[in-house]
């Protein structure tokens, strides 16, 4: 599994001062696998900012003499970062911070703008300049625009909705109001809930709410904006049902936290669904049954009620080790320190194998590898989704078909190049099974995409411009 995913989001707004960066602390721990590059942690103590933000894990980033340097306050916004557009270093650390004419504020952003290079070059073209390559920038230049023509923040913020297109969740702090938004689409998840005190947090998965305490309240619905102050929140609903909701398909599969629920349904039971599927389209004839941790456990379970054979813990992960997709080389050894195989279940079974993917083949060959090592007699791998056909524009870390496996081999020739007796996709059409309805993009599997594909979608296009512009 290779595939990455940009980032979560945190907010919290609490009627008196407290301890609002260690809540955020705590919400951006529960958020730690939505991405491991870099974090951050901006506080509003009575209108003035106090930040931390850094390359690194969470734990690493904020430590106990940080955290304590902060003030306490009555809002913060937190962001946990794997970037898909913008370069790994301090510079695209989120959230960020714009000083403008009308005052402060911090944003944090979750997903892709399918219309940033056009966006970010008549901005260009206007004056800004730009000091990070990631989309965060372009939309509080958006916004800050607004600002100075709008009444207030969140009608500012409503206005720019009219501009992005593409997936955006946002969390947003002036320095009197905490906000969040969700695009039209809905293609990336938000959600709040709210303490005992009445403290109000934002977060992109729930399990981040239950985490610091909070009970959950709803999901933010697609196009809504949700606006904070101490007296209350009011929701905005101008931009709902102006699209199709189109919420990434992916979450279930991979993205999400499995005790998390996102749109109404349970990620773990959507898992299971799709290893009951599997097992019901791809039958094979086995001893145990195994996942990939972590994603690939629910979907394993899964298969293992439907098809009767018994489930095992057959790979074992080292929790000290982050997603593979973190490591930007060297990506055999990155797994080879991740995972272990345990001898006593697989040496001489027959093992179905259950992952929640396969993008570029390289690291299901090296699992498959470690199982035959291992003593597996057969390995029959099952992946609870489609094969990955096409680039995604919205969050997902594929920007072209190049590396992409599938586009180049038929599913026996990939078998063969992963070391596989067997191999068996989630048809693209049983993915209503982990959704529980039709509202959800599954165009890096399909190639229906629900909005304008963009001319140039390198994951380095705004450093490749800077590059050629100065040369």
């Amino acid at each position: 599994m290779s595939i990455h995913e940009e980032c979560g989001v945190f907010g919290v707004i609490s009627k008196e001062p407290t301890d609002a960066a260690n809540i955020a602390y705590c919400g951006l721990y529960a958020l730690q696998h939505r991405g491991q590059e870099s974090c951050g942690i901006i506080v509003c103590d009575d209108g003035l900012f106090a930040e931390h933000r850094d390359v690194g894990l969470v734990g690493e980033v904020f430590t106990p003499p940080v955290l304590a340097s902060f003030p306490r306050g009555t809002m913060a916004v937190g962001h946990t970062r794997y970037g898909t557009t913008g370069a790994s270093n301090r510079v695209n650390c989120q959230p960020i911070v714009v000083n403008h004419q009308k005052g402060r504020m911090a944003i944090a952003h979750n997903g892709n703008l399918s219309n940033a290079a056009q966006l970010r070059s008549e901005l260009e073209l206007a004056g800004a300049i730009f000091h990070t390559t990631s989309d965060t920038e372009t939309i509080a230049y958006i916004v800050t625009r607004e600002r100075l023509k709008a009444s207030s923040i969140e009608e500012a913020l409503s206005r720019a909705m009219d501009t992005l297109e593409g997936a955006y969740s946002l969390v947003l702090m002036s320095p009197q109001k905490l906000l969040c938004a969700r695009d039209p689409h809905g293609f990336r998840p938000l959600c709040y809930g709210r303490m005992e005190d009445g403290t109000y947090i934002v977060a992109s998965e729930s399990c981040a709410i239950r985490a610091v305490g909070a009970s959950f309240i709803r999901d933010v619905e697609p196009g809504e904006i949700l606006v904070f102050t101490r007296d209350g929140v009011v929701s905005r609903r101008e931009h709902c049902g102006t699209a199709e909701k189109r919420l990434c398909v992916f979450e279930y599969i991979y993205f999400a936290r499995p005790d998390s629920v996102i749109d109404g349904v349970s990620v773990h039971s959507a898992r299971v669904r799709a290893g009951r599927a599997l097992a019901m389209i791809h039958p094979a004839a086995a001893d145990v049954v195994i996942g990939v941790p972590d994603s690939g456990l629910d979907a394993a379970l899964g298969y293992s009620r439907e098809s009767g054979i018994p489930y095992g813990i057959g790979l074992i992960k080292n929790k000290y080790v982050g997603r593979t997709f973190i490591a930007p080389n060297n990506r055999l050894d990155q797994v080879k320190l991740k995972l272990s195989a345990i001898r006593e279940v697989v040496d001489g079974k027959r093992i179905v194998l259950i992952d929640d993917s396969i993008v570029r083949g390289t690291t299901s060959g090296r699992i498959v590898g470690l199982l035959r090592e291992a003593g597996a007699k057969e390995v029959h791998m099952r992946v609870s989704a489609p094969p990955f056909l096409c680039p995604c524009y919205y969050g997902t870390d594929i920007d072209s078909k190049s590396s992409l496996i599938a586009c180049h081999h038929t599913v026996p020739e990939i078998a063969r190049m992963i070391g596989a007796d067997s191999l068996g996709y989630l048809p693209v059409e049983r993915l209503r099974d982990l959704a529980g309805s039709e509202g959800f993009c599954d165009a890096c599997f399909s190639g229906s995409y629900p909005t304008a594909v963009p001319a140039d979608t390198r994951r380095d296009r705004f450093e490749r411009r800077l590059s050629e512009i100065t040369q």
